[in-house]
């Protein structure tokens, strides 16, 4: 199989645990941002957070680890 020879072409930030962690910590903080009663500006931004967080989500699981 060449899989390996594909993962050691990707720089070691580019795989996909470390920017899985991070899309997880984006939808996360898209859903605080919803269910906050403070600030009307984060509740504005709370869907366009998560929805960038699930599609980071989506592209970065076809990364190879």
């Amino acid at each position: 199989m060449t899989r390996p020879a594909i993962s050691r072409k990707w720089p070691r930030w580019a795989r996909r645990g470390l920017l899985e962690n991070i899309a997880t910590a984006i939808i996360a903080i898209g859903f605080l941002m919803l269910f906050q009663p403070f600030a009307l500006a984060l509740y504005t931004y709370s869907f366009i957070t998560m929805l960038a967080g699930t599609v980071m989500f989506i592209i970065v699981s076809k990364f190879p680890e």
